[in-house]
């Protein structure tokens, strides 16, 4: 199986939990046994790859400038690169552009990706009950690309991933395990450093800058 096999049941799940006129977006990065695999919350509207007019890759955060200043902080984004990001508006983001900058995140090993890829137009919370239709086929991209450690945003995605109730800031730095078709993974709870948890970036940023230096 390959990640593409997905799209279609994540398309599926778009129509029925997704804003009409937007499509699902999937997931881009390093395919192949990366480093670190990112799992955020669900994509919106700024991204706009979600728009049905879009010919590139339907990868997270195209469009968006807040979490490239967290990858280029950490050292996971060149810097000509995040200084083009900064540049451009949401619109002059293009297919070719999109491209440059996710063939920089597979040279950096990582992989994004989001527990939900149902497109909102907002960043209304999502219940629970949404982001568990999508735990199993999470698991399979998963299974299928690898990664050496898994790092998971805010308290939601993470209590759902690990079947447990999880306050990352009760558990900073702290990682737990999730067998995946029988192997284990370090899955390490992280703040969500983007929207409402820009507040918390900092400390996102300095539990992310301790993880990478330990596990890699």
């Amino acid at each position: 199986m390959e990640l593409s096999d997905l799209n279609l049941e994540y398309d599926k799940l778009q129509k029925e939990y997704g804003a009409k006129g937007l499509t699902s977006i999937y997931n881009g990065g390093c395919v192949d046994n990366p480093d670190i695999c990112f799992v955020f919350m669900n994509p919106t509207g700024r991204n706009i790859a979600s728009s049905p007019n879009w010919k590139g890759k339907r990868a997270p955060w195209v469009g968006t400038k807040n979490i490239w200043k967290l990858f280029y902080r950490i050292g996971l984004l060149d810097e000509k690169i995040y200084e083009e990001i900064q540049k451009r508006k949401s619109q002059e983001w293009d297919e070719a552009f999109a491209d440059l900058v996710y063939s920089d995140v597979e040279q950096h090993k990582y992989f994004i990706t989001n527990l939900g890829k149902c497109t909102q137009v907002d960043a209304r919370v999502l219940p629970n009950s949404v982001y568990n239709q999508y735990l199993d086929l999470l698991c399979k991209e998963i299974e299928i690309i690898n990664p050496k450690i898994i790092i998971t945003f805010g308290n939601q995605v993470s209590s759902i991933i690990l079947n447990k109730n999880i306050s990352v800031s009760q558990c900073r730095k702290q990682s737990f395990l999730k067998n995946i078709a029988g192997k284990n993974y370090h899955v390490y709870p992280v703040y969500y450093p983007i929207g409402n948890g820009m507040m918390n970036i900092d400390k996102a940023m300095e539990d992310l800058r301790y993880i990478i230096k330990f596990e890699l």
